[in-house]
């Protein structure tokens, strides 16, 4: 102040400028971008997860990857679940695979266990369907093969329960993909676990269901542990293999 008084004048404040301009905010086009059509889940902390409640989850795959359902897709996904079949805290009971995205009802003991066995099948599932389609087409494939995080519902009731199943089991006929000429005569989508699944209808009217070709292998999931998955959904009727599902279960 006294430097000021005695030259007349007032010092020439400065104030420093960043060294470079900041991105993102709330401008448009800011913030990481889709990959794919939509994304599957918002960035987030994903909601508290009780063992006792099963997750359906969808993960979708990127366009240059092409139709999932056919051989050698199947078995690389066949194979990404032989991959987390070691996990104890993460289970997938069920899976069906659709042309452009994967199904799955899993049981987890908790979020994290969620996340890491997710990951794990989808690493999995990603080296496995780059080599099958480099093989194929004899020239190697790199790159992502799923769009973006998967999406995971959380299921608390039997109704929500049974009704996701036979969504997820029979979702080939909400595609018609039951209408193809190889797969029409098949009672059971053989791109699915339905082949494991004890609550068909059929089988509590028949005993049994005709069997799969003996060169048929299925995918490999778990028996489910939780009570909600395993008995309480039975309440709500057995599951028949034409039941056609609706589509108000997130599917694309």
């Amino acid at each position: 102040m006294r430097y000021e008084l005695e030259m007349g004048r007032p010092l020439k404040r400065h104030v420093q400028q960043p060294l470079f301009k900041p991105r993102g905010g709330k401008r448009a086009g800011a913030g990481r971008p889709k990959q794919g059509v939509r994304a599957s889940e918002r960035l987030g902390v994903r909601p508290k997860l009780r063992a006792i409640e099963p997750v359906h989850v969808t993960v979708r795959v990127h366009p240059g990857v092409g139709r999932l359902r056919k051989h050698d897709m199947f078995l690389a996904v066949r194979e990404a679940t032989l991959c987390v079949a070691k996990y104890e805290d993460f289970r997938i009971v069920h899976l069906s695979i659709q042309g452009t995205h994967l199904h799955l009802i899993v049981e987890a003991n908790d979020r994290l266990a969620l996340a890491a066995g997710m990951q794990a099948f989808q690493i999995s599932a990603a080296k496995q369907i780059n080599r099958a389609i480099s093989k194929r087409t004899r020239e190697r494939r790199r790159g992502s093969v799923f769009t973006d995080r998967y999406h995971a519902r959380i299921m608390r009731t039997p109704r929500e329960v049974r009704n996701c199943i036979a969504y997820v089991l029979n979702n080939w006929r909400h595609h018609d993909e039951d209408q193809t000429r190889k797969t029409r005569v098949w009672d059971i989508d053989p791109y699915s676990s339905g082949i494991s699944f004890s609550g068909w209808k059929e089988l509590d009217d028949a005993d049994r269901l005709p069997d799969p070709p003996s060169t048929y292998k299925p995918l490999l999931v778990w028996f489910p542990r939780s009570y909600l998955l395993s008995t309480l959904w039975r309440r709500h009727g057995l599951i028949r293999v034409h039941e056609v599902p609706g589509g108000n279960h997130d599917d694309p």
